[in-house]
């Protein structure tokens, strides 16, 4: 490669550098010293609401991920179907992904929220029985904000797994139908083994991501009832913002790395050990 070469390539590189690291580099790296200090994470233990919180991104984190992923394979197979109206039923399925997260939550929020909200009112028509206050418990808060994160997400997972099913050779199910493998025979032993590394991955990025989610919390439960929906990261913008301590916010969304690191380092192992068996 000649010198005018590599001057040329520096050149296109150079703003793709710069940005990256004005972008990217420089606010981890600040972030990352701003939480390095070991007391912040002395005063995050000491904090009953930052143990209560990640308790509730755990449960958030297993229950969404899982059952929002589980859901979409089995709906991926519901889609296959060459029906012309299953392909407009999938359009409709699609929107609550289209949507904005912000007004799909808020939305989801005002169905729940007040004696008069839509839910309640539905309720008291169909079966004559007033509805829960969906924020003043625990259990129903935290389970609104999961039921609203899966059916915001689960459409996205789903033509996925879709796309998954697509590729799989036709020679294949026709073997498996030749052999007398009904439909839930050719699902557990030919469809799911030959998807199960794209479910692997799937769980992979959906858990990275689904650790730092923000949105549906925030703006389904507001955290109620008293902070007690709090997940990390809504956690870490009250430390930061309503608290006016960074450290402590950065600290408390860094703290969840020693979880994430060795489930992401599970999954991979998994995934390559699936790779050398096939």
């Amino acid at each position: 490669m000649s010198r005018s070469d590599v001057a040329l390539a520096i050149a296109f590189l150079a703003p793709y550098g710069a940005l990256f690291g004005a972008f990217a580099v420089y606010p981890i790296g600040y972030a990352l010293w701003m939480g390095s200090k070991p007391s912040l994470y002395a005063d995050l233990l000491a904090d009953p609401l930052y143990l209560r919180s990640l308790f509730n991104t755990l449960l958030f984190v297993g229950v969404g991920v899982n059952v929002k992923l589980f859901l979409a394979l089995l709906l991926s197979g519901f889609f296959m179907r060459p029906q012309r109206w299953i392909k407009l039923l999938l359009v409709v399925y699609l929107l609550p992904w289209m949507l904005p997260a912000v007004q799909a939550c808020i939305s989801i929020r005002w169905m729940l929220a007040g004696e008069d909200a839509l839910v309640d009112r539905a309720l008291a028509v169909a079966f004559g029985v007033d509805g829960p206050i969906w924020f003043n418990h625990w259990w129903l808060a935290l389970g609104a904000n999961i039921v609203a994160y899966v059916w915001k997400w689960m459409p996205f997972w789903t033509v996925i797994f879709l796309a998954g099913r697509m590729a799989i050779p036709r020679d294949v199910c026709d073997a498996a139908t030749v052999d007398g493998a009904d439909g839930c025979r050719r699902f557990v032993h030919f469809t799911f083994p030959l998807l199960a590394n794209l479910y692997l991955v799937c769980t992979l990025l959906s858990t990275i991501w689904t650790m730092g989610e923000f949105t549906t919390v925030y703006f389904v439960s507001g955290g109620a009832p008293v902070w007690t929906t709090e997940v990390l990261a809504t956690l870490a913008f009250h430390y930061a913002f309503d608290a006016a301590n960074p450290a402590l916010g950065v600290a408390a969304a860094i703290s969840v790395l020693p979880l994430l690191v060795p489930l992401v380092i599970a999954l991979m192992r998994a995934l390559h050990t699936r790779v050398v068996q096939l």
